[in-house]
């Protein structure tokens, strides 16, 4: 088993990735930040085809984001259609990626998020998820794009089985391939802080919500991330799968800037109203 650490920081995120026991690196990720507009983008991927079309995909995602960064594309689009269009460029990357191949077809999951001020956005499509906590107590997951998440939506199966199923690995949506991916989307104002974690299905396949959650919320991102990655490489064992994983920390500025700025005003018509009390009391304490 390979566990070293490939690792990514920038302000309030980081992400890594260790190849486990497979001989070659499927997972991608990708931190990314902008201090003058107060943006993070984060994106990570989980390539498959064979023959090595998995690392070529991954790659190419991490590619096609890298090229909308630096375009700029962002700073105009509000954050969903940015991550619309991000996803169809990244599937457009992988069947151009696929054209000069023999036997192998590029596909890749993805889960992106944007946070811009106190506005995050997300869409994900394939079996990598983003997990959201307020402190340690989940607020949200994305669903698998697979059919061990629409068992587990049937009823036919408990949410600690979905990890062990043979149907989980079996996607029904992904980047790559002749059909333009549907992509799912979500969003959300912060309301505080808050921690994220984006997965590939290596890491969540092993470490439990509970402890997602509780690492997510370390002041030490790197250890953090050592230690989840140890663990999920480890519980893996000699066949385990890939492991990427991204902790973020966010905090809802905006919205206690907002808040404030309320209470402020509620306190400054309180004090006026005082005074014009006060003035009225004393006018007609003077007449009588």
């Amino acid at each position: 088993m390979d566990k070293t650490v490939d690792f990514h920081a920038i302000p309030r995120a980081a992400g890594g990735r260790a190849q486990g026991g497979r001989s070659t690196q499927e997972d991608d990720l990708i931190c990314l930040h902008d201090p003058s507009s107060s943006t993070w983008l984060l994106v990570l991927a989980d390539g498959m085809g064979g023959d090595g079309a998995g690392e070529l995909a991954s790659r190419g995602v991490i590619q096609a984001t890298r090229r909308l960064w630096e375009q700029g594309t962002w700073r105009s689009l509000p954050g969903p259609l940015f991550l619309e269009t991000l996803c169809q460029q990244a599937h457009t990357e992988l069947q151009q990626r696929g054209e000069n191949l023999a036997g192998a077809e590029p596909h890749s999951t993805i889960v992106a998020v944007i946070i811009r001020g106190s506005r995050v956005s997300w869409a994900h499509v394939g079996d990598s998820r983003l997990y959201r906590f307020q402190g340690t107590r989940l607020i949200g997951r994305t669903e698998d794009h697979s059919l061990g998440q629409l068992k587990l939506q049937r009823g036919e199966l408990s949410e600690s089985e979905l990890a062990n199923d043979p149907d989980q690995h079996k996607l029904l949506r992904g980047l790559g391939g002749p059909q333009a991916p549907v992509v799912e989307h979500g969003f959300a104002e912060l309301d505080g802080d808050q921690t994220f974690a984006l997965c590939s299905d290596g890491v969540w396949e092993r470490l439990t919500t509970e402890e997602l959650a509780s690492l997510s919320q370390r002041r030490d991102q790197h250890q953090a991330l050592q230690e989840a990655l140890a663990m999920a490489v480890e519980r893996g064992g000699q066949d385990g799968d890939n492991v990427a994983l991204i902790f973020a920390h966010a905090s809802g500025e905006g919205w206690l800037r907002r808040h404030w700025n309320k209470l402020g005003s509620a306190m400054q018509r309180t004090v006026v109203f005082g005074r014009r009390v006060a003035e009225q009391t004393a006018t007609t304490d003077s007449e009588t």
